[in-house]
């Protein structure tokens, strides 16, 4: 190939596309134009590396067609506006949308709780079934409080952490099978439903709900939404409405997803309550304060924040240009 027939040929085009590529707003015609031109040097960039790979042409064209990417698609904002965007509209948008998968999660799970805890309480032979009884002394009167006290509290904080973020991990990522997370949420409840039961069986009722409720309120919480979130994946391929069942699948999870990762700084704030507040000396007021407090918070950020950017259109799933191309569905 002649490459310098090759230049004068096509110079025109590819000038016209750096104008294109440069200016600020297109019509539709100067898009369609753009689009078209793209193309065509694409091809054309082809051509010179396979026939006549000179270099300057190569970077010429390869830059010229990097900068037309970037004015077709656009541009992605940076890292600290991506992160102040998740968590004051994508995330708590996500976490409103699926308020009906995890309320219900979290009212059913705290009342079998409850149930368990008292059919414990009045029956000494299912305490003594669970733990024996030479035992139960040791959990009731030493094992149970010193629990939150016998490691420092930023390594408590640090395992406390990554713990419940695998507890809710596992909930999302397998959220798809269901199962699981009904198991999850079973394990969950009746070690507490037990714990509860012998302690109140005891008369330990209150030193149980003081320090469980500092950082359990907010933590099992964040443990319901995860819960809730995973059984909505499920139900996405279950009844898809009028997408495919793959695209439903795909849009719960990628929205699950947005959770998941803001969930890592709930649990993150509970930890450290767990760590540095529920062990504390403050009374116990004050310490199941700061769980209703925290708590309260939380509440706010979903159906004050969440709605408000939920109503506004935000859907907690990624940007359309990290989505990929959608079949058409039935209407």
């Amino acid at each position: 190939m002649d490459l310098d027939a090759f230049i004068a040929a096509h110079r025109a085009e590819w000038e016209r596309l750096a104008v294109l590529s440069r200016q600020g707003r297109l019509s539709g015609a100067e898009a369609d134009e753009l689009l078209d031109l793209y193309q065509r040097v694409a091809t054309h960039l082809s051509m010179v590396r396979s026939t006549a790979p000179d270099p300057s042409v190569v970077q010429y064209l390869s830059t010229l067609l990097a900068r037309t990417r970037n004015k077709a698609t656009g541009t992605r904002t940076n890292a600290w506006t991506d992160l102040v965007g998740f968590f004051a509209e994508r995330f708590p948008a996500a976490l409103y949308r699926a308020w009906r998968w995890w309320v219900p999660t979290a009212l059913a799970n705290v009342a079998v709780a409850f149930v368990i805890g008292i059919w414990v309480m009045r029956n000494p032979d299912v305490q003594s079934a669970w733990i024996p009884p030479e035992q139960v002394d040791q959990l009731v009167n030493n094992d149970f409080e010193s629990y939150y006290s016998e490691n420092a509290a930023q390594d408590f904080a640090l395992r406390v952490w990554t713990n419940n973020a695998w507890i809710a991990a596992v909930c999302i990522a397998m959220g798809a099978l269901g199962l699981p997370v009904i198991y999850v949420l079973w394990q969950n409840v009746v070690n507490v439903g037990v714990t509860g039961g012998i302690m109140a069986a005891h008369g330990r009722a209150d030193l149980f709900f003081g320090l469980i409720s500092p950082h359990g309120i907010l933590e099992l919480t964040a443990v319901f939404v995860a819960a809730g979130v995973g059984l909505r994946v499920f139900w996405s391929w279950v009844e898809p409405g009028s997408q495919s069942r793959l695209q439903s699948l795909s849009a719960a999870a990628r929205a699950s997803m947005s959770i998941a990762l803001g969930l890592i700084v709930v649990l993150f704030v509970t930890g450290i309550i767990e760590a540095f507040v529920t062990p504390s000396p403050l009374p116990t007021w004050a310490r199941v304060g700061v769980g209703v407090v925290a708590e309260l918070a939380f509440l706010a950020y979903v159906f004050v924040i969440g709605r408000r950017a939920a109503l506004a259109g935000e859907t907690g799933d990624v940007g359309e240009l990290d989505q990929s191309a959608a079949a058409p569905s039935a209407a």
